[in-house]
């Protein structure tokens, strides 16, 4: 027995020593440690927000979707994905100095897909509403898509929020896209060729600049629908953030959400900002405007002409201590704070977002302006350019 076991160990000395039998080994351990790398590799490749870039690979219509990544020298990320033109991450740093996220989005481009919603998506040919979908420019009227209680509403159920835009990144703070509209494309007259143009800035501010020509006259009013809570736990409503706007009136609105032609002094009713305040202290008020808007949808007047070395709307929390100046030289912003949230809807990291969970601060010119000439027109026609600008400032207080 004992010459048997000494031969056995003999024989294992000589397998483990065998030439070839130790470069079939070191090989399965290469191969091990190339699959341990490639692992690692992969986590090194997701953003400050958690975002997998891989899960914004994908075709729509036939036109390739990316995640693209914009940063500073601070350490401040945006990222956005060409799919809709929506900024789907933002990492700014609270008072602490930790980055934190603080717009609502998903973690995929299936989930931008199949879950309806315009998180931080760029929206055209006409944000907000036009009444009844109709209007008439040089004595031709036209018919676009009701899509919200009888309205056109962004554009139509597929406006600019569910194209796939062409997209070029310059440099690592720099994102430009680019989209062809075609005449009569839901309803809208004239070729129109879109150009927008994202830029992270060395002092944390995300400025979104649009540019548009058309070979025939039509309307224009392009925006961002960016849903922003600045506690970073978008698991919290904002009613305690504070606000500020630069605006003496707002257009109100009817039952259906559409203006009713008027604008409105913002003193003496819940509409007031003048003096920040937080965003729910007047909620509760018994005032119709608030119960046709089931809270505050509604458009601001800014004050104009729009001095842009002024901000048009500041938003703090006092927690995160994060504070966001909202810059733009459009004549109204759009004052939405989520009623139609309901919980349902499930975000990034698998987070549902609930009642008035965040904000939307929309750049624009007013509501179914198209339909009242005493308003500024969205009017373009060949030969001259669209312009716009909504810059997102971060700091803290």
């Amino acid at each position: 027995m004992k010459s048997n076991t000494h031969r056995v160990v003999n024989q294992s000395q000589h397998t483990i020593f065998n030439p070839m039998v130790k470069k079939a080994i070191n090989l399965m351990l290469g191969i091990g440690l190339l699959s341990v790398y490639a692992c690692a590799d992969h986590t090194l490749h997701l953003t400050k927000s958690g975002l997998n870039p891989d899960n914004f690979k994908s075709e729509v219509n036939g036109k390739s979707t990316a995640l693209y990544t914009l940063v500073n020298d601070n350490g401040v990320e945006a990222c956005i994905t060409n799919y809709g033109g929506r900024l789907v991450s933002l990492m700014v740093p609270d008072k602490n100095g930790n980055l934190t996220d603080v717009v609502l989005g998903h973690d995929s481009i299936a989930d931008y897909i199949n879950i309806d919603g315009n998180f931080g998506a760029l929206i055209g040919r006409y944000g907000n509403r036009i009444d009844q979908g109709r209007f008439t420019l040089d004595g031709q009227e036209y018919q676009l898509p009701q899509n919200n209680f009888g309205h056109c509403l962004h554009g139509g159920p597929k406006g600019f929020h569910h194209v796939v835009w062409d997209a070029e990144q310059p440099n690592d703070s720099t994102l430009h896209l680019t989209h062809f509209s075609p005449n009569g494309e839901y309803g809208f007259p004239g070729n129109v060729k879109v150009d927008v143009i994202y830029t992270l800035t060395h002092d944390n501010a995300v400025s979104i600049t649009y540019n548009a020509t058309t070979d025939a006259p039509t309307i224009l009013n392009l925006t961002n629908h960016s849903y922003f809570n600045l506690s970073g736990d978008p698991s919290n409503d904002i009613c305690n953030e504070t606000i500020w706007f630069d605006a003496d009136g707002f257009t109100p609105i009817d039952s259906t959400f559409m203006t009713t032609g008027e604008i409105l002094a913002v003193a003496g009713t819940p509409f007031d900002f003048t003096t920040a305040k937080p965003i729910g202290k007047d909620l509760s008020s018994d005032n119709e405007q608030l119960k046709n808007g089931r809270g505050y949808d509604h458009n601001m007047v800014l004050r104009t002409p729009r001095d842009t070395s002024m901000p048009a709307a500041i938003l703090t929390d006092s927690v995160s201590g994060i504070k966001m100046e909202v810059f733009t030289i459009e004549p109204g912003i759009q004052f939405y704070i989520g009623n139609f949230l309901d919980g349902t809807v499930k975000g990034k990291n698998g987070i549902a977002y609930p009642y008035r969970s965040a904000i939307c601060l929309e750049s624009q010119h007013y509501p179914d302006s198209p339909n009242n000439a005493q308003w500024p027109s969205v009017v373009i026609r060949p030969g001259e350019t669209y312009r716009s600008n909504c810059t997102y400032k971060f700091s803290t207080l």
